[in-house]
């Protein structure tokens, strides 16, 4: 997850997570493309109720039903390749959120000021002034507050319990994540597209991360889109709740993973190793 500085930074956002328009693209709907991927539902989440998802630092993530994925693209726009990004999404009935797209009717999540790579170890101040500058650009470049959602990623996903608190406090929720790529490192489109299907298989659903920046992402997304939909897996739309589109119903255990089955008693692990 490299970092990007100079002013461009201003304008980072989260993307593939979050579209203002009222219903998914299914995929028969899609022009062009009968066989297209398309988009299966629209889940609507408060953040104040679920401040912190993705299981790869958190006990929640989204409560997607099995063989669901939620797409999310870091450190964007670079138009050579943020724009490629954007027409293979379209070209299979993807929503994509990206800041530079927001007249599409996309919602935009926020990615701090500059991206600093060192938010768990900053002093709380600094942090709060580059989440604040963040949003702040953003919402200037849109020329709508009310278009941001309430949605962030930590910069390399380096937490710290200030930051999060700060954000929480704030109504804004965290966005980790549920598996990675590691498109954001110097390997091959191929292996960026092996990783991808294998984590998430290893996870049967879960948010993606990748970032929209890099032209190995570009080459290999197709291929990973194109894998999802032969492998039955469905891409879910994710909206924050307002007053007038209230959050989806869903129960606490759907927020977990693999949450447990019901009336089974859990056993902590050292106990369970030793009844072997």
């Amino acid at each position: 997850m490299a970092a990007l500085g100079g002013r461009r930074s201003a304008v980072l956002c989260l993307g593939l997570l979050a579209c203002i328009a009222a219903h998914p693209a299914l995929a028969g709907d899609c022009p062009g493309n009968r066989n297209a991927l398309g988009t299966s539902r629209t889940l609507v989440v408060d953040p104040r109720e679920h401040p912190r998802i993705g299981t790869m630092q958190y006990p929640e993530t989204l409560p997607l039903r099995d063989h669901e994925v939620v797409l999310t693209f870091d450190d964007g726009p670079l138009p050579r390749n943020s724009s490629k990004i954007l027409a293979i999404l379209a070209s299979q009935c993807v929503k994509a959120t990206f800041c530079k797209l927001v007249e599409a009717g996309h919602s935009v999540g926020a990615h701090t000021q500059n991206h600093p790579l060192t938010m768990d170890q900053m002093p709380l101040e600094r942090a709060r002034q580059e989440i604040d500058e963040g949003i702040a650009a953003v919402k200037s470049a849109l020329g709508n507050g009310e278009a941001l959602a309430p949605f962030f990623r930590i910069p390399g996903l380096l937490r710290s319990e200030g930051v999060e608190a700060y954000l929480a406090s704030q109504g804004i929720q965290i966005w980790s994540a549920d598996f990675l790529a590691d498109d954001w490192r110097h390997i091959s489109p191929s292996r960026i597209y092996e990783l991808a299907m294998k984590r998430l298989e290893q996870k049967g659903k879960g948010i993606l991360l990748l970032h929209d920046i890099q032209a190995r992402t570009v080459a290999a997304l197709p291929r990973i889109l194109s894998e999802l939909k032969a492998r039955g897996y469905r891409i879910v739309h994710v909206v924050p709740a307002t007053p007038e589109n209230p959050a989806t119903p869903t129960e606490p255990k759907q927020w977990q993973m693999h949450p447990p089955p019901e009336n089974v008693t859990m056993t902590r692990w050292p106990d369970a190793v030793a009844a072997r």
